[in-house]
């Protein structure tokens, strides 16, 4: 895509960000957060907020309260677990994460740590409002975490903040949400340009998830990390009233928007893997209504493309190779003679859309074609749109975001997937 051409890299569009983002949305009781200034030389660092990993090791023993650690240890090792592995990259986190809050306060910030168990279970708006800016360190879970949880509908703050995100443990994670690796081992470099304004803004589209209905409840939430019900709630938002025109479209009467954002995706299916998930999708507001039935619908942001989005939709050279037996003959011999490992790696690369793109891409997983599925029979199991309405006429069906959050999603239940300028999530990007 022309740079020309990308709405989310113009002047007269990052304008419309700061107007929209400044804007009060009266009808549900959201404030939306203004953002920090677009110039970054003029971005005053002085306060970081730092997300710190949660490692296997702090995960399974908080597991067992009741044991200390040497019982711990004896309990692991039983089980067959390299506990040394676990230690080892346990203390490899937290010395990295000590190194990273000593870069800041070498730069003269004021420095709050906060564990990523702890950023789940009870976050301050207080302390939101008081940074300057957002560090997650450890991996794309981690920035995905800190990302969902300082999206101004969740955190309902007054300030939007920017998030830059460093990888702990470069040689075993891609990183792909945090700085290049060479800051992994030169932090204090990276911490010295975002003090000097030498960095670049990077705005990432994140999808907003509006629940359709007739009382305008919202769902419970459960957090997918911590096996439990999540209480991290806005309680003091309103249900909104649909307009006539989508409101008989969808046979719904009001709308709740979730205070959760998804930076890579939002999937939708059954609890239990092994049954079908039957679908019905209306795409940007049209007049058709999809009949699917699969392995559940992923709804990718330009993000996400690079993880789930290409997963799901990758070819290999097994595949290449097998559709090449099959050609008639004069198409073999041609289709032989190319490069098929190049052919894949095109193909593949060619899933990945640009993180500002405004569009999201819909995936279905191992759609069913036969018989009366898809209906209409031409509809396509992958596609860019604006929006996505999705009906569930599912028997156990989660409404899962960015793998961390889910809701309830059975038969009946109505989402609208979309995209909206002033959700766009605010980092920093050094080169």
């Amino acid at each position: 895509m022309k740079t020309e051409k990308n709405m989310f890299k113009t002047k007269n569009f990052l304008q419309l960000i700061a107007k929209e983002l400044l804007s009060i949305r009266r009808s549900s009781g959201i404030i939306v957060a203004p953002t920090v200034s677009l110039e970054p030389s003029k971005f005053k660092l002085r306060r970081a907020l730092i997300i710190t990993k949660l490692s296997r090791y702090e995960f399974e023993q908080s597991r067992y309260p009741e044991l200390n650690e040497e019982q711990f240890h004896q309990m692991m090792r039983k089980r067959g677990t390299d506990l040394d592995a676990w230690i080892y990259h346990h203390k490899l986190h937290k010395s990295f994460e000590d190194n990273i809050v000593k870069c800041f306060q070498d730069a003269g910030c004021e420095v709050k740590m906060t564990s990523r168990a702890e950023f789940r279970s009870s976050l301050s708006k207080e302390v939101m409002n008081w940074a300057d800016v957002i560090v997650p360190i450890g991996g794309d879970g981690t920035f995905l975490l800190a990302a969902g949880r300082a999206s101004p509908l969740f955190a309902q703050s007054h300030t939007k903040i920017p998030i830059v995100g460093f990888n702990s443990d470069p040689q075993r994670s891609a990183g792909r949400l945090l700085l290049p690796k060479h800051y992994s081992d030169y932090p204090a470099e990276a911490v010295a340009k975002i003090k000097a304004g030498d960095f670049k803004w990077m705005h990432r589209t994140r999808i907003r998830s509006t629940i359709l209905g007739i009382n305008g409840k919202i769902p419970q939430s459960y957090d997918l990390y911590r096996h439990c019900i999540s209480k991290m709630e806005q309680k003091t938002t309103r249900p909104e009233t649909l307009d006539k025109e989508l409101a008989k479209k969808y046979d719904a009467k009001v709308k709740r928007v979730l205070p959760y954002l998804a930076l890579n995706e939002v999937f939708i299916g059954e609890t239990l893997s092994s049954r079908v998930t039957h679908l019905q999708l209306t795409l940007d507001h049209g007049n058709v209504l999809y009949k699917t039935k699969s392995s559940g619908l992923c709804v990718s942001t330009g993000t996400g493309s690079t993880s789930w989005h290409s997963s799901i939709n990758r070819i290999t050279r097994p595949s290449v190779d097998g559709l090449s037996k099959i050609l008639p003959e004069k198409v073999r011999n041609d289709f032989n003679g190319l490069d098929k490992d190049e052919l894949v790696r095109k193909y593949n690369e060619s899933l990945i859309f640009p993180a500002d793109d405004p569009r999201i891409c819909y995936s279905i997983r191992e759609q069913i074609n036969v018989g009366v599925w898809p209906s209409p029979e031409e509809f396509e199991p992958r596609q860019f749109v604006t929006n996505l309405y999705v009906k569930s006429c599912c028997f156990d069906a989660n409404l899962v975001i960015d793998g961390s959050i889910c809701y309830s999603f059975n038969d009946g239940s109505k989402v609208l997937l979309e995209v909206h300028p002033e959700d766009a999530l605010l980092a920093i990007t050094l080169d």
